[in-house]
């Protein structure tokens, strides 16, 4: 890390550090939900079926992203706390953990994934098309997934280090290279063969490649000897489990959503689909933040300078808040013209307006929800981390759809809302019990 990298994450303003950080990674993922958005325009545009299949898929594209994400979380936290500490050749060890940990989660996914998709899709459907479906993409995109993998990881280790222009210059490499060939191999353009939705599933895998490609040159570290694996390996999880808990806690959920709602009909596990391809561009303030907060806390609670880690959340809070307002506005007054995006499905759209105007409620609440596990994790208080994400996803969000969806469909939509409140709640008694435990650490003795 550079004197001016130190500078940033020390002593800057955390305004101003947030102001430099954050646009790169907004605009980037900015383009991700937007190529997400085209993904799921041109299949609906292609075939009903197609885009419940996306549906259907998306807990599984969300747990490898779950695993691909956390780890170089974790390897990015590891850097930045040792970084914090003067330590640069072990953050360098942690660096080149890089590269073996994304062959084999590859490797392990690539295989699992491609043996259990018949089952999982019989499982979440009884339409023998959208089955079809969801094998043919679902087999694409996780056994070509070592482009996820790679650059997940490698973008991690780049902004651990202050460089956030790298990795958003892949990210959009990869979004466009997908949105181009999105309608090329969908539709069967300029002579290319009409392949449908596995055509947008090479898309996704060619963008995914493309992004690693250009990470890989500055990213790519020498690995350290075999007999510091175990140890690094222990390291890096230990900060990386509570990312890959509250990114695998998200499948299980949504897994478990599209199960409740399956009893209703298809068009309700379509609504649903349909809300996280515009959620996903409407949380991208909240995703850019957390990026940008993770090695700016952990820099400076390895340092001991518990304000600026106070100091750090806070901002983000707010500036969360602020933007996330624009969400909640555009689910509560404009839903209908939002899913008339997608399809022209009557059905879905009278489900989904219903729906997104409930959860758009939610968007306020779940910016403090989601935002204090990032802080746990980057101060290494993995067991709260954890623990605020169990409860959002497995103990209220799961259960409470089910209890909601006995009184009926409409009802249903309140678990957002209602799920999201309670987490606040119980991550602030944590964050305030954090602050008294740091104020009586530091008082003189």
């Amino acid at each position: 890390m550079t004197q001016t990298e130190t500078n940033l994450f020390d002593t800057e303003h955390i305004g101003r550090v947030l102001l430099k950080m954050a646009p790169p990674v907004m605009l980037a993922q900015l383009i991700q939900a937007l190529y997400n958005i085209v993904d799921s325009f041109f299949i609906g545009n292609y075939s009903d079926s197609g885009l419940t299949a996306l549906s259907i898929i998306f807990p599984i594209q969300l747990l490898m992203i779950a695993f691909a994400v956390g780890t170089g979380v974790g390897i990015n936290t590891c850097m930045a706390h040792r970084m914090g500490v003067n330590l640069k050749r072990e953050s360098e060890d942690a660096a080149g953990m890089s590269a073996p940990l994304a062959l084999c989660l590859w490797g392990i996914f690539a295989l699992i994934c491609y043996l259990i998709l018949p089952s999982y899709a019989s499982m979440s459907t009884d339409s023998e098309v959208v089955i079809q479906d969801v094998i043919v993409y679902g087999r694409i995109v996780c056994v070509f997934s070592m482009g996820l993998f790679a650059e997940s990881m490698w973008s991690k280790v780049l902004q651990a280090n202050g460089d956030m222009k790298t990795p958003t210059i892949a990210q959009i490499a990869g979004a466009l290279t997908n949105i181009i060939l999105d309608p090329l191999l969908i539709f069967g353009l300029f002579g290319l063969p009409e392949l449908g939705i596995a055509g947008a599933a090479i898309a996704t895998v060619a963008g995914q490649i493309v992004a690693a490609l250009i990470v890989m040159p500055k990213a790519l570290r020498k690995s350290p000897p075999l007999s510091k694996y175990a140890g690094e390996l222990k390291t890096i999880y230990k900060l990386g489990i509570p990312s890959i808990v509250m990114q695998s806690a998200f499948t299980v959920y949504i897994l478990g959503l599209n199960l409740i709602l399956s009893q209703f009909s298809d068009a309700a596990v379509t609504a649903l689909g349909l809300y996280y391809k515009w959620q996903a561009f409407f949380f991208i303030p909240m995703g850019a933040l957390h990026t940008c907060i993770v090695p700016m806390i952990s820099y400076n609670f390895a340092a001991r300078r518990i304000d600026r880690c106070k100091k750090t959340l806070n901002t983000a809070l707010v500036v969360g808040i602020s933007l996330m307002a624009i969400g909640t506005l555009c689910f509560v007054l404009i839903p209908g013209p939002m899913l008339d995006v997608f399809t022209n499905d009557q059905t879905v759209i009278d489900i989904g307006v219903v729906g997104f105007r409930w959860i758009g409620i939610s968007f306020i609440p779940a910016v403090t929800s989601l935002t204090y596990p990032v802080f746990f994790q980057a101060v290494g208080h993995a067991f709260k981390s954890t623990l605020l994400t169990v409860i959002r996803t497995i103990v209220l969000f799961v259960p409470l759809g089910y209890l909601f969806a006995q009184i009926g469909l409409s009802a249903f939509w309140l678990t957002f809302p209602v799920t999201e409140t309670v987490t606040t709640i119980v991550g602030v008694v944590f964050y305030v019990r954090f602050c008294l435990r740091e104020s009586n650490q530091i008082l003189p003795s």
